[in-house]
């Protein structure tokens, strides 16, 4: 497979590479590491990466604006998303050939091939995997983006989805020059105000009877806590984490712009990927996420991880 993608590239001139909105450093990371390893190996083409933008993870690299009359001749690639409508920007569908590219448990098959690897920690583990096998070239600003990718999601080499393979990939992105603390600094140095928001949800996150830990944020406090959705969503729900006896911790958060509550959902150690799919959600085992309808379908999957927490209590 690692072969006929490097064909595939081979064989056009455009090629356009997409990832999940709202993206993470994986996202992130994995997208820019990839343009920059088909450019610096195929300088003549043009490599182009669109999608909205994350200030965190702006360190990784920009985005590119992509002109409409370049889909319908170009390779496109969409990375670490598993499903059609996670994907940032529709025109994706209108490239001459689409490739899949993931790490997480599939929910829908889409474009013309898929390589999908759930035995990687990350998206970017599996890119700089294909690029490394496949004897393409990287620059130093891909390998910095791609090492960015296997950290976040790699939970910085903490998650049980590390492998040996995980340690030799990065061993062979830190040849190229880039400084480690210039991608930890961006990704974990943190303004005081941040510190501050995350003291008040340390304070006020509740627990169900069965030990779940969860925040229910609407759309008000998003503005009193003058933050923003992916912040107060994904940033807070890790809040709740390593702490003794909180095996599963759920973020819920009011997006009022498409009138949904989106879940970020946890844990240590159970799959709880299994009540992100009955919700239309997915993701990974100890890590998954959904758009619920309302906060009182929210009321209900946290019900269902009650559950989940209580029988294997016992």
């Amino acid at each position: 497979m690692y072969e006929n993608i490097l064909k595939r590239i081979q064989e056009f001139d455009s090629i356009i590479i997409h990832r999940h909105s709202r993206p993470d450093g994986d996202a992130m990371g994995s997208q820019i590491g990839l343009r920059e390893a088909i450019k610096t190996t195929f300088p003549e083409k043009t490599v182009l990466a669109p999608g909205d933008t994350s200030d965190r993870y702006s360190f990784c690299g920009d985005v590119d604006l992509v002109p409409d009359h370049l889909y319908p001749e170009a390779l496109v690639f969409v990375l670490d998303t598993s499903e059609e409508y996670m994907i940032s920007d529709r025109r994706y569908a209108q490239g001459k050939y689409i490739i899949k590219i993931d790490h997480h448990l599939t929910k829908g098959e889409f474009g013309n091939e898929q390589l999908v690897n759930t035995e990687f920690e990350s998206c970017a583990g599996l890119v700089a995997d294909i690029i490394f096998q496949t004897g393409m070239k990287l620059n130093s600003q891909g390998a910095k983006a791609l090492f960015a990718g296997i950290v976040t999601d790699s939970g910085r080499f903490r998650y049980d989805s590390v492998t040996a393979r995980t340690f030799e990939t990065v061993a062979k992105l830190l040849k190229y020059d880039f400084p480690i603390s210039e991608v930890y600094n961006n990704l974990y140095i943190e303004e005081l105000k941040t510190v501050r928001l995350r003291a008040k949800f340390t304070l006020n996150f509740q627990l169900t009877p069965g030990n779940v830990a969860y925040m229910k944020n609407t759309a008000r406090d998003i503005k009193d806590y003058e933050s923003d959705l992916p912040t107060i969503s994904r940033g807070m729900v890790n809040t709740m984490s390593g702490i003794k006896g909180i095996d599963i911790w759920v973020n819920f958060t009011e997006d009022e712009t498409a009138k949904t509550v989106i879940a970020e959902i946890r844990s240590s150690k159970y799959n709880i990927n299994e009540v992100a799919v009955k919700y239309g959600g997915g993701g990974h085992q100890l890590a998954s996420g959904a758009t619920l309808k309302s906060f009182a379908e929210a009321d209900a999957m946290l019900a269902d991880l009650d559950a989940m927490a209580r029988t294997n209590q016992k």
